[in-house]
């Protein structure tokens, strides 16, 4: 099974509702893979939320995978109130400590790319997992609620600080 650690950022509610786009379309990974729109089009829902793909660490599930027009965009539930490990990681997601979606698929139709990687045209996915270190540079906020937004705020004001200190 192949991995994408990719960025991106989701909010999540006290019931453990949760969304985020999983793989932006038309942009490389780090190590310069490429799906194309179409290649999610089997997914088999619900699909299995793990956290860091461990396989015997489900935290939820993904029950709407659509793929949208800037890429596969996921919703689901973290069993929040019911699983020990939803509540602990529903708490890293809130607090910004883990901010990413990784997938777990394999291969079914593939092609190299000029300058390295590939372009993934078809795969079966396996899952997906949120994770701390995200691998795709592309990934971008979908929604943001609670502390994802805060520090979003936060590090918008030490950016705009620092360039004025510069500046002066």
């Amino acid at each position: 099974m192949e991995r994408l650690f990719i960025e991106t950022k989701f909010a999540t509610d006290d019931n453990g509702a949760i969304e985020g786009l999983a793989w932006p379309f038309g942009t490389p990974d780090r190590v310069g893979d490429v799906i194309e729109k179409g290649a999610f089009a089997e997914a088999v829902l619900p699909l299995p939320m793990l956290f860091g793909h461990d396989g015997n660490d489900p935290v939820g599930a993904w029950t709407e995978a659509v793929e949208a027009e800037d890429g596969l965009r996921l919703k689901g539930r973290m069993l929040v109130g019911e699983v020990r490990r939803a509540d602990e990681v529903r708490a890293l997601v809130k607090s910004g400590a883990v901010r990413g979606i990784s997938i777990g698929f394999i291969t079914r139709k593939s092609g190299p790319r000029k300058g390295g990687g590939r372009t993934i045209t078809k795969l079966e996915l396996l899952e997906a997992s949120l994770v701390a270190v995200p691998m795709h540079p592309g990934a971008r906020v979908t929604s943001a609620k609670s502390a994802v937004q805060a520090l979003q705020l936060a590090a918008a004001i030490d950016r705009t600080a620092r360039a004025l200190r510069i500046s002066n």
